[in-house]
């Protein structure tokens, strides 16, 4: 193996390192990899960084996300004579307009841009004017900071520019626009535009926009042809879903296939800004879609969608029958009833998402064995009136790999009995149900040995005892994400035994348990997966948030050269608030969070559709470009004793 150095750490001639690989070979290999593990790469010998820094100017796809690199460290990576570059993404945090000319190749066929705050709606125009060969354009927070403007203009040149655009994602604000320009504009995009997504939207733009109204030149006769007529995926955040919204994306969008619509009312809206039976009705008119999902969000206030009950649900699965994905979100007036009818309506349904389902119960899937469903897919928040009986039926579905029934206050430990008996499931959400200890126990005795995530926040029954009992013997080894937050009776005793463990957990959540402490960071920052992998080197995230006995004293064991791979840190702020900011900046990759904010990304910004890749070991960016500080003899020797602990 070679060492930073540039000599093997084996010098028997006979048994020369891989550095001595021909140049050709190595190049091949690492063509094929990602930019993470093309850096890990480059930072151990200097024939691998000589090798890297030539394989970057014909790299085609480029992708670093999971930091947010300045123009410093963008430009060795990002060579502009690359004529091969066809997909960039990157996390635009520490970027603004300066960047612009550097970013915007004409080469580009996918570009996704996160955390655009500071860049003004030039963005926008450069785009149309630099890249237009792209196919796929993902935007983020563009000209969220104070004292950036966006014009309509600005739209308009994309869309004019970017005539080759099949997929467009806009997760910002677009009411910005004016609204008098906004329709016009849209007429002037790309008729390969099949997928349109935006982070939120008023529901009369959207009307105004799709609606074929009658141009000043032209008679009642023979209105404008419709806008975007290619749309087959539709996902829009908007103030309210009406009727009138609903009834025009229906009939204009005649190749709909996936339609996904949200709300968050401030208040309950009246009759002419709301969904009704009515406009239910009217989904699926031309018979394409595939995938609806419904919902109204009770993050800001508690609203619902009161004017929908069993018989708008009857009226929609009439036209619904093909169906593959539902999701149904704040109808408080639907019964059984109604989500029985989508059960049996529906034969090719796969997907089932529920919130707020405030009348369902256990008889909605009291025959679903009877039926033809094979669900993969099954999320019940919030729907407190089922109990143990309704999981113990959705068992039935052996192809389950996901579900979510977190919020369900009924479910005890006979659930969990269950779901054990799931071979496939891969994540299970159980928040705030009445489990215990023993429940756990289930997930480590019967079929389902797949499980990947596991949260049981809130659990508040949960004692330490959970981990040995989660992780006993073999079982469970394939656990990589895992929330304990908020269980008051959790210490880092618990944290010990995961240590122990050696589960290579990727994301860990502790928030606000008060018995959590300094032990428990030290403890993981020591934990070694196994012999071959630095110590913490397999968490990305860490979440401890308003965590009781976290001190000063935790912070040092934060530091380089703990925790290599984290990307996400949650802590509380008032701790000291000059360590917090030292950390912050003695890690400029590394997202430390002080205020209670959920680590990682929403519902909004989930790119896990387009984004599969596992980035792993991005310090070795830091240690190459920046140069990697030296770890001091008292960290090592703690780091030692630490280990002890796990022998």
């Amino acid at each position: 193996m070679a060492s930073p150095s540039g000599q093997t750490r084996d010098a028997n001639p006979g048994n020369p390192g891989l550095d001595h690989l021909p140049t050709a070979l190595i190049a091949t290999i690492m063509t094929k990899l990602d930019i993470p593990s093309i850096l890990s790469l480059a930072s151990t010998c200097m024939t691998f960084r000589s090798c890297a820094a030539h394989i970057l100017s014909f790299l085609p796809n480029f992708h670093l996300l999971d930091i947010a690199p300045s123009m410093d460290l963008l430009r060795p990576l990002l060579p502009p004579d690359n004529p091969y570059l066809r997909s960039l993404k990157v996390d635009c945090t520490r970027l603004d307009d300066s960047s612009l000319d550097f970013l915007l190749r004409p080469s580009l066929q996918e570009l996704c841009l996160r955390n655009c705050a500071d860049f003004s709606g030039k963005l926008l125009s450069q785009l149309g004017h630099s890249c237009k060969d792209l196919r796929f354009l993902y935007l983020s927070s563009v000209a969220e900071k104070r004292g950036r403007s966006v014009d309509v203009l600005h739209l308009e040149e994309l869309l004019s520019g970017c005539t080759h655009l099949e997929t467009l994602i806009l997760m910002f604000d677009v009411s910005i626009f004016l609204r008098h320009n906004f329709a016009r504009v849209w007429s002037l995009a790309s008729s390969k535009l099949i997928s349109l997504e935006i982070g939120y939207i008023s529901s009369v733009m959207v009307t105004e926009l799709l609606s074929p109204a009658v141009g000043p030149q032209q008679s009642s006769n023979h209105p404008r042809p419709s806008i975007l007529p290619n749309i087959q995926k539709l996902c829009l955040s908007v103030d309210y879903i009406t009727d009138t919204m609903v009834s025009t994306i229906s009939k204009c969008l005649t190749s709909l296939t996936h339609l996904d619509l949200r709300d968050s009312p401030i208040m309950e809206p009246r009759m002419a800004f709301d969904l009704t039976n009515n406009g239910l009705q009217q989904i699926n008119a031309h018979g394409k879609l595939k995938h609806l999902c419904l919902v109204r969000s009770q993050e800001i206030a508690p609203t619902y969608f009161k004017r929908v009950n069993d018989l708008g649900i009857l009226l929609m699965a009439d036209k619904c029958s093909t169906m593959e994905s539902i999701c149904l979100g704040g109808f408080c007036q639907v019964t059984d009833t109604g989500y029985k009818t989508i059960l049996h309506s529906c034969s090719k349904l796969y997907k089932l998402r529920v919130f707020h389902g405030t009348h369902l119960t256990d008889l909605v899937f009291h025959d679903i064995a009877a039926t033809s469903l094979s669900l993969t897919h099954v999320s019940l928040r919030w729907c407190n009136l089922l109990t143990n009986l309704a999981v113990s039926r959705l068992r039935s579905n052996r192809d389950l790999c996901m579900l979510d029934l977190r919020d369900c206050r009924n479910l005890s430990d006979e659930a969990l009995r269950a779901i054990n008996t799931l071979p496939k499931l891969k994540t299970l959400l159980m928040d705030g149900c009445d489990i215990s200890d023993v429940g756990l126990s289930y997930l480590s005795k019967g079929l389902m040995n797949t499980l990947v995530s596991l949260s049981v926040r809130g659990c508040k029954r949960l004692t330490d005892r959970c981990i040995s009992f989660l992780f006993d013997g073999n079982s469970n080894r394939e656990l990589r994400e895992l929330d304990l937050s908020n269980l008051p009776n959790l210490s880092d005793a618990g944290v010990l035994l995961l240590a122990k463990s050696r589960i290579p957990i990727s994301e860990l959540r502790m928030r606000q348990c008060p018995l959590i402490g300094d032990t428990s960071v030290m403890a993981l920052a020591s934990m070694q997966v196994d012999e071959n992998m630095c110590r913490g080197s397999s968490l990305r995230l860490l979440d401890l948030y308003n965590c009781g006995g976290i001190t000063q004293l935790a912070f040092r064991w934060l530091k380089k050269p703990y925790f290599p791979r984290l990307r996400w840190l949650g802590v509380t702020g008032s701790v000291n608030r000059d360590i917090v900011d030292a950390l912050a900046r003695s890690r400029p990759h590394l997202h430390v969070a002080t205020r209670g904010e959920e680590l990682g990304t929403d519902q909004w910004d989930n790119l896990d559709d387009f984004y599969g890749q596992d980035y792993e070991e991005v310090d070795e960016l830091e240690q190459w470009l920046l140069g990697e500080e030296d770890v001091s003899d008292d960290d090592m020797e703690d780091a030692v004793d630490m280990a002890e602990l796990f022998e």
